[in-house]
């Protein structure tokens, strides 16, 4: 038996590469130790949640179906409340009573030893979080996007490679099939050389007038959930409808570009690199609390002569989803496992041997679970979260500028204007400060 301490060493030093020769760790069948099908705690993964709002609860109990791999044993988050109810969901599904719970990520950092940790936060939490968690060498499950700010998300990309732990991003749709296969027959050449791209996501924003001040609820720790946004008073607005406020989202278009512009570039072969020139519009509510766009429309040029238009869906012909349009017709793809194209016979065409084969995963959770084991890449690994979010984010710039951004994808920096320049990166409200690694 591996003792816990000493697992995760063990794990890493025995999926290295010895005399190019790749070893993987022995996993003894579960049935052979009359557990029922379940490995002892010991040889199981032990995970660690950040965040248990709406999406890290599904996350979590995505995860407890995992329960032959894997164990959760602590939670974190600023509301105790929501803290009370994950802690009686773990202790049911390990029939205990242990699950330790934190209301501030640096005593969860300082006090925890597991293997993973999955993290659903504010966009404006991702930078700082992110980056101290892979700091703690510990492997990650992140939702999208990565980061509020493109200096956040190279910070993030940073600290996972310096540190050298398993990331796996929250976009599924790569391990998805009709995602795979109408960005697999794209970026082989079945509807010939791509000239353009639509990509649409939601509709955006909503309306809600300017609340007053309130109460903040019992067990919030309002300044907590704030952390390096700028400090205002309480107004309702905290664990669903922050997506509409731009000190922590961009609305819908940063919270959808990392599922269809991820997928968009995955099928032109850019998924690590950018676009070099953005230009567009977006419209903003005029009063209100909300303030993220509730229409937006840019275009971005890439240095191939490839051109791709991210709006809303009630702007794109094919509404939501990835539509690539080639010399010989298009692939549009979406949720649902729907995908059409110009002619249904380009989706019935084989991939060859020597063609190029994309990433193939059915299974997103078991997929970073797998690769905690083998120390391989994931689906969704940090640095192609990074350049998708980083179009959306572009796209954002450009909108709030008024100006066409000159962007050099190997440098990350945009050319001659200082203003947009500034917009790489928001400042952090005191005592917090910008991740190092």
């Amino acid at each position: 038996m591996i003792d816990k301490s000493t697992r995760r060493d063990f794990l890493k030093r025995t999926a290295t590469i010895a005399t190019g020769v790749l070893i993987i760790p022995q996993i003894i069948p579960s049935t052979a130790l009359g557990m029922g099908g379940k490995l002892p705690p010991s040889d199981r993964i032990t995970m660690g949640l950040i965040g248990v709002g709406s999406q890290g609860t599904s996350n979590m109990r995505g995860f407890l179906k995992r329960v032959k791999e894997l164990q959760i044993v602590s939670a974190c988050d600023v509301d105790a409340r929501k803290l009370e109810k994950t802690k009686k969901i773990i202790d049911g599904a390990n029939s205990n009573n242990d699950c330790r719970i934190y209301g501030d990520y640096r005593d969860f950092l300082e006090k925890e030893k597991v293997d993973a940790v999955s993290i659903a936060l504010p966009d404006h939490w991702h930078g700082l979080i992110y980056s101290a968690v892979a700091n703690k060498k510990i492997d990650v499950y992140g939702e999208k996007p990565l980061a509020r700010t493109i200096q956040e998300g190279r910070a993030i990309v940073n600290a996972v490679q310096k540190n050298n732990i398993v990331w796996q991003t929250g976009s599924w749709q790569r391990s998805v099939k009709n995602f795979r296969q109408g960005a697999e027959l794209t970026v082989n050449g079945r509807i010939g050389k791509v000239l353009r791209v639509e990509v649409g996501l939601p509709d955006g924003g909503q309306g809600v007038g300017t609340p007053p001040p309130m109460e903040i609820p019992a067990g919030l720790d309002w300044d907590m959930w704030l952390g390096p946004a700028p400090k205002v008073p309480f107004r309702g607005v905290c664990h669903v409808n922050w997506r509409w406020i731009l000190d922590y989202s961009g609305g819908q278009l940063t919270d959808w570009a990392g599922h269809h512009i991820d997928i968009a570039q995955w099928g032109l072969g850019m998924e690590r690199s950018g676009p070099v020139e953005i230009e567009g519009i977006g419209f903003y509510p005029q009063e209100g609390l909300y303030n993220v766009p509730v229409e937006y429309d840019f275009l971005c040029k890439y240095a191939n002569g490839v051109e791709m238009r991210v709006a809303n869906a009630s702007r794109q012909p094919h509404g939501m989803g990835t539509t690539w349009y080639g010399e010989k017709g298009w692939i549009h793809v979406d949720r649902g496992n729907r995908i059409v194209a110009s002619n249904p016979k380009i989706l019935e065409e084989v991939i060859g041997e020597n063609e190029i084969h994309l990433y193939k995963c059915d299974d997103h959770v078991g997929n970073f679970l797998e690769c905690i084991k083998t120390r391989k890449e994931t689906a969704a690994p940090v640095d192609i979260a990074h350049r998708s979010i980083s179009v959306g984010l572009l796209g954002e710039i450009a909108m709030t500028t008024g100006k066409k951004i000159k962007w050099n994808p190997e440098t990350e920096m945009i050319v001659d204007n200082t203003a947009a320049s500034r917009l790489l990166y928001r400042p952090y409200r005191k005592p917090w400060t910008f991740p190092t690694t």
